[in-house]
């Protein structure tokens, strides 16, 4: 991954985007390099007074594949790894002519991933995302004090999980108990949370507490773990449909490598400019 320097004061150049409501700040760092990602993360993310957003993905150049991503949260945090923000650059790149390619490989924190762009038309219809392979340490005992929540199955796709299966979705007091289990002992860097209820065999209703945004739309590598937790639980085979707040993904496992896919759409909501000094034009 290579740095960014930021002039004082400079007029950026964003696009806001979403991934089933998961929704983003992308900055083109080949043309607006920056070096405080953090501290604009925070900033632009409020939505009283900033652009409104999820956090801020940057898009920038790659000595090992064709580009990188970084990803950093609505608190500042740097994440891994966001299934939502992948498809949605792919889709930047086709439509603002970085690319003509339909088959990228991206650079992330959790090793390059490969996104296949579904055109129609000269425009991006939806991306499959090949998310790797997971790993599932299978179920953790959450101890006592989380109401009735007494375990989970812990997930990595790059970046940590805690799935809990519960029978009526509907009742879990995401807002409260979402940051009580994201700081769990058990995960010293904390963790992503998904609520998840079965539905039907293969459709799945899950909610996300997500790792430094709190409680947000959609969460795909959290899709992804929801989808590795109910095959590891038995409670779905096949291709499945994962229900989010903001929107539907088909996850999948390709039975010979193992990977995860991972297909759903990536809208672009406005373009805009910023200012440094958080000037909205």
């Amino acid at each position: 991954m290579r740095s960014y320097k930021l002039e004082e004061n400079m007029k950026i150049e964003f696009t806001k985007m979403h991934g089933a409501g998961n929704d983003y700040i992308y900055v083109n760092t080949l043309k607006f390099p920056i070096e405080n990602p953090e501290e604009l993360s925070v900033r632009w993310s409020k939505y009283h007074t900033g652009i409104g957003s999820d956090g801020l993905v940057l898009i920038g150049k790659s000595d090992v594949a064709d580009f990188s991503m970084r990803i950093f949260n609505a608190d500042g945090s740097e994440a891994m790894m966001c299934g939502n923000a992948s498809r949605c650059i792919g889709k930047y790149l086709y439509e603002y002519g970085l690319t003509g390619k339909t088959d990228i490989a991206l650079e992330t924190l959790s090793g390059i991933k490969k996104l296949y762009l579904n055109v129609e038309d000269g425009r991006v219809a939806s991306v499959t995302v090949d998310m790797g392979e997971p790993r599932c340490f299978g179920t953790v005992d959450l101890g006592c004090g989380y109401d009735a929540y007494t375990s989970g199955i812990s997930v990595s796709m790059g970046n940590p999980h805690l799935v809990i299966f519960v029978d009526d979705i509907s009742s879990v007091e995401l807002e409260k108990i979402g940051p009580r289990l994201e700081c769990h002992r058990l995960f010293p860097d904390r963790v992503n949370v998904e609520f998840a209820q079965v539905l039907q065999e293969g459709k799945i209703r899950m909610r996300v507490w997500e790792r430094g945004s709190g409680i947000t739309q959609a969460c795909g590598t959290g899709a992804c773990a929801t989808y590795v937790a109910a095959l590891h639980d038995g409670r779905c085979e096949g291709t499945a449909e994962i229900v989010m707040d903001g929107g539907t993904l088909r996850i999948s496992c390709e039975k010979s490598t193992g990977h995860i896919l991972m297909e759903g759409p990536a809208v672009k909501v406005f373009d805009g400019i910023i200012d440094t000094d958080d000037s909205l034009e």
